[in-house]
C-alpha cells in the first residue's frame, strides 16, 4: 500500500499531531503511518511497534501507544504496567478530543460519504475510553473502577452513533442498488463504488446531524454524570481525568461539511485492500503478497497434523466466503461497499471492534455485579457484538487482528467454560470459521506466539490436551514476557486437566517466576498436585509418599503470604479469599483431629480446581475416568478420616462426581446423585466458619446443566424448542434459582455460565421464572 505522504513528497518534515490545521492528504497518511507501526505488536515486535509510532505525535500515533501498552497490561495485570496504560490512554482520549474539535476547521478536508467531518477522532476517543474502562476496572481501586463503568457509557453513546450512520449508509446504498437496476449499464456502473465525497448536502447532512447528535448526547450527558456522581469520594473532585478538557460545554463537535472544494481530488494512486470476489458473488479481503509461510519466520518449531497447515490458506477466499453463511451467525455487510479511503476503513473497522467488543463484556456481566450495570446504563448484545467483531475481522488492520483476538478469546475460553450453550445452529461455537481465521492470522502475523496460545487453547477445546502441551512444548520463547506468562499458564491448566501432577506442578511453579499476580493460587495447585502424588504413593511407597506429603505441606504453606496483597475493585480476589479459607480450614481440621495438616485435607483440591476451570469439559472419557478414580480415594479405605467428615465435605465429592459422570453422558445418574447428596438438605446447613458453602448453589446449576444436555441430544431443539418446552422451563427454574442465590465463594465464576446460560434459554424463546 502507498503513502500517500511519502507520494507527495514533504509532508514528513511536519510533525504529526501539531497545532496546524492538517490537510486532506496528511491526515490519512498518519492513519496509515500509526496503523502500520501498531500491527507490530500483534507479531510480538514491540519495539518496531514503538519506534514506528514515536515517529509521530497525532491522535492515531498516540492511540497506537495506548493500545501497545494495554495489550501488555491485560496480558500480564502488572500494576505498573496499568498505571502506565492508564496515562497513555487519556494522553490518546485528551488529543482525539483537541483534534475532533477543531475537525469541521480544516481546509480541504476528505469528506467521507458515510461519517460527518471528525468522527474518525470520535473513535479514537471512544477507543480509549473503552480501554481506559477496563484498565480502570482491573486495577485495585474502586473508584478507577466506577470512572471506567462512566467511561464504558461515553463510548457506548459514540459509537451508537457511529454504527447509526453506517447503518443509513448500507440502507441508502441498498435502496440505491434497487432504484438504480432499471437504469442502463453505463448509468449504474457509474454509481456503484461510493464517491470520494457527497455530492450534495442532502446526502450528508441526515449523517451529520445524527451523528453529531448521539456524540454530544455522549460527552455531554456522560460527562455530566462524571463530575457529580462521586462528589462524596474523598479526593475525587472530578471523575474525568482532569487533563481531559471538559466536554459538557462544546457544541461544536460536528458540523455540515463544506463541500466547496472543486479542486480537490482523492489521490488515484491510492492503493486499498485487494477484494477477491467468490462464487456467490461476495468478496474477501485478501493480501497476495503474503501467500505463504517461511519456516525460519514461525515461532513454532513444529505443528500438529490438525492444527491449520499454511498451504491451504491461499483458498482462504472461498473457504471463509463459505463458513460465513452457516446459521451460527448472522453476516454484516461486504465492505467492499464502503470504499477503500483510509478514513472511513479506519472508523468501520475501529467502530466495529470497539462496539462489539463492549456489547460482548457488558453481557458477559455475572449476576453479582448487576449493580454496576446502572452505572452504564444499557445492556449488552452478546450475538450483535459477536456479529460486529467478524464484521472487524475482515478489515487486515490492527483493529481486524484485535477483534479476532477477542472471538478466539471468547470462543476458546469463555464458551470453553460454560455448559448451557448450543452445539449447533445460531450461537454455537463456529468451528471451521475460526480455523480459517487462524489461519489467516498466522499468515499475517507469523511471528507471533498470540496466535499459537489460541491454536494450543483449539486442541484443548477438541479434548486433544496432550497435543496442546506438545505444540506449546515445541513453540519459541515470546519476547513479551506477558505472552510467555500466558503460554504458561494455559500449559499449566492442561497438564491440571491431564492429572500430570508433577508436570502440573513443574509449569505452575514457572507461572511464578513469570508475573506478580496470583502466586498464592499458582502455590495452592502445586501442594493440591502434590498431594495427590502423596495419596497415590501413601500405601506402596512410604519414602515418596514422605517427599510428596512434605512438598505439598511447603507449598500450602506459602499460600497465606503470598495472597491479600491484589484488589479487583476493592475487593480481594476471589481466588485468594477461597484458597485461604481452605488453608484455615484444613489447620483447624489437623488440630482437632490430631494428625498431619496432609492428612486433615479434604476431596481433592485439585479435582476441585478442574470445576472452578471447567476442565471436566475439555477431558476425554478416559481422563474423566481417572478423576473418578482420584475422587473414590477420599471414601477409600487409605483414608482414615473420612468418617470424621461433615456435610459440606461429602457434598463437594458429590458434586465433583456429578460433573464428571454429566461429562460423560450419565446424565440421570448425576442428578440421582445431586439428589440424594446435596438437594435434599437445607441450604442452611452447608454454611458455618470455614465451610464450604457453594456447593449448594452449584448443586442447582448442575441439575440445569444436566436437564439441557438431555434435552440437547434429542432431534430438533433449536427448530422446534416448545416440543421440549417444559424441560426447558425446569432447566429456567434452576438458573433463577442460582441467579438469586446469595453471596458464596466464586460465585462471578459461576454467574458467568449463568449469565450464558440463560442467554441461551432466551434464545430458544424461555424466559425466567
Amino acid at each position: 500500500m502507498l503513502r500517500m505522504g511519502g507520494w507527495l513528497g514533504g509532508s514528513k518534515h511536519k510533525p504529526y499531531g501539531s497545532a496546524e490545521s492538517l490537510n486532506a492528504l496528511e491526515e490519512p497518511s498518519q492513519i496509515e503511518d500509526a496503523m502500520e507501526a501498531v500491527s507490530h505488536i500483534m507479531n510480538d515486535d514491540v519495539d518496531a511497534a514503538e519506534a514506528g509510532l514515536n515517529k509521530g505525535s497525532s491522535s492515531f500515533h498516540k492511540l497506537g501507544k495506548g493500545v501497545i501498552v494495554f495489550m501488555r497490561a491485560t496480558l500480564g495485570f502488572e500494576p505498573e504496567v496499568m498505571r502506565e496504560a492508564s496515562e497513555a490512554l487519556a494522553d490518546a482520549e485528551s488529543t482525539a478530543y483537541e483534534h475532533q474539535r477543531r475537525a469541521h476547521r480544516v481546509p480541504h478536508a476528505y469528506h467521507s460519504p458515510i461519517f460527518p467531518p471528525g468522527t474518525e477522532f470520535a473513535v479514537c476517543q471512544a477507543e480509549s475510553q473503552l480501554m481506559s474502562a477496563v484498565v480502570g476496572v482491573l486495577t485495585e481501586s474502586l473508584t478507577e473502577s466506577i470512572k471506567g463503568f462512566y467511561k464504558l457509557r461515553k463510548a457506548y453513546l459514540t459509537l451508537e452513533g457511529i454504527m447509526e450512520a453506517e447503518k443509513k449508509y448500507v440502507h441508502e446504498r441498498s435502496n440505491s442498488s434497487v432504484n438504480s437496476s432499471t437504469e442502463s449499464p453505463a448509468d449504474s456502473g457509474a454509481s456503484s463504488m461510493p464517491p470520494s465525497r457527497p455530492s450534495s448536502k442532502r446526502s450528508e447532512k441526515p449523517h451529520t446531524e445524527m451523528l453529531k447528535s448521539k456524540v454530544t448526547q455522549a460527552q455531554s450527558t456522560s460527562a455530566n454524570a462524571s463530575t457529580t456522581s462521586l462528589k462524596g469520594v474523598p479526593g475525587e473532585e472530578n471523575i474525568v481525568n482532569k487533563e481531559t478538557p471538559s466536554a459538557a460545554n462544546v457544541n461544536d463537535e460536528f458540523f455540515d461539511a463544506d463541500e466547496d472544494h472543486a479542486n480537490m481530488q482523492t489521490p488515484t494512486e491510492y492503493i486499498g485492500h485487494l477484494g477477491v470476489e467468490t462464487e456467490k458473488g461476495q468478496t474477501i479481503e485478501i493480501d497476495t503478497s503474503k501467500q505463504t509461510l517461511e519456516a525460519e519466520s514461525s515461532p513454532t518449531t513444529k505443528v500438529p497434523p490438525e492444527a491449520p497447515s499454511p498451504n491451504s490458506v491461499s483458498d482462504t477466499a472461498e473457504e471463509f466466503n463459505n463458513l460465513t453463511i452457516q446459521n451460527t451467525l448472522q453476516e454484516g455487510p461486504d465492505v467492499s461497499i464502503f470504499g477503500e479511503h483510509p478514513l472511513d476503513t479506519f472508523i468501520l473497522s475501529g467502530s466495529n471492534f470497539c462496539f462489539g467488543i463492549l456489547l460482548l463484556m457488558i453481557s458477559l456481566v455475572p449476576p453479582a455485579f448487576a449493580t454496576l450495570l446502572k452505572i452504564v446504563g444499557f445492556k449488552g448484545d452478546r450475538e450483535r457484538g459477536i456479529q460486529m467483531l467478524w464484521q472487524a475481522t475482515k478489515f487486515r488492520d490492527i483493529h481486524g487482528a484485535m477483534a479476532g483476538l477477542i472471538l478466539f478469546i471468547y470462543y476458546n475460553g469463555l464458551t470453553g467454560f460454560c455448559d448451557i450453550i448450543p452445539q449447533s445452529g445460531e450461537g454455537s461455537y463456529p468451528k471451521d470459521r475460526c480455523r480459517t481465521l487462524l489461519a489467516d492470522m498466522r499468515l499475517r502475523y507469523p511471528k507471533s506466539h498470540l496466535w499459537l496460545i489460541e491454536e494450543a487453547r483449539m486442541l484443548a477445546s477438541d479434548k486433544q490436551l496432550e497435543k496442546a502441551v506438545e505444540f506449546m512444548a515445541n513453540c519459541t520463547e515470546s519476547p513479551l514476557k506477558q505472552l510467555e506468562a500466558l503460554q504458561w499458564f494455559e500449559r499449566s491448566l492442561n497438564t491440571m486437566y491431564m492429572h500430570d501432577y508433577e508436570a502440573c506442578s513443574v509449569a505452575f511453579q514457572k507461572c511464578v517466576t513469570l508475573n506478580n499476580w496470583s502466586h498464592g493460587l499458582y502455590y495452592y495447585i502445586c501442594g493440591a498436585a502434590h498431594t495427590e502424588l502423596y495419596r497415590e504413593n501413601k500405601t506402596t511407597d512410604l519414602e515418596e509418599a514422605k517427599r510428596q506429603a512434605e512438598k505439598a505441606t511447603k507449598f500450602f504453606k506459602k499460600v497465606p503470604e503470598h495472597t491479600g496483597r491484589k484488589r479487583f475493585m476493592a475487593r480481594q480476589l476471589p481466588f485468594d479469599v477461597f484458597i485461604n479459607r481452605k488453608i484455615q480450614k484444613w489447620e483447624q481440621r489437623a488440630n482437632e483431629w490430631k494428625c498431619d495438616f496432609i492428612d486433615a485435607i479434604g476431596v481433592s483440591p485439585l479435582e476441585e480446581m478442574i470445576y472452578f476451570w471447567n476442565g471436566y469439559k475439555r477431558m476425554r472419557p478416559d481422563h474423566l475416568e481417572i478423576t473418578l478414580e482420584r475422587l473414590a480415594w477420599s471414601e477409600g479405605n487409605e483414608n482414615l478420616y473420612w468418617e470424621k467428615e461433615g456435610l459440606d465435605e461429602k457434598a463437594i465429592l458429590a458434586l465433583l462426581r456429578a460433573a464428571t459422570l454429566r461429562n460423560l453422558g450419565k446424565m440421570e445418574e448425576a442428578k440421582s446423585m445431586l439428589q440424594k447428596e446435596v438437594l435434599t438438605h437445607d441450604k442452611t446447613s452447608f454454611k458455618g466458619h470455614l465451610r464450604d458453602s457453594w456447593t449448594a448453589p452449584c448443586a442447582r446449576y448442575e441439575m440445569a446443566a444436566n436437564i439441557w444436555r438431555e434435552v440437547e441430544q434429542k432431534d430438533g431443539l433449536a427448530e422446534r424448542p416448545e416440543e421440549h418446552a417444559e424441560e426447558l422451563k425446569e432447566c429456567s427454574k434452576w438458573l433463577e434459582e442460582v441467579a438469586r442465590w446469595e453471596s458464596y465463594d466464586l460465585d462471578a465464576r459461576i454467574g458467568m455460565k449463568v449469565t450464558t446460560a440463560k442467554d441461551t434459554l432466551k434464545r430458544l424463546g424461555v424466559g425466567t421464572v
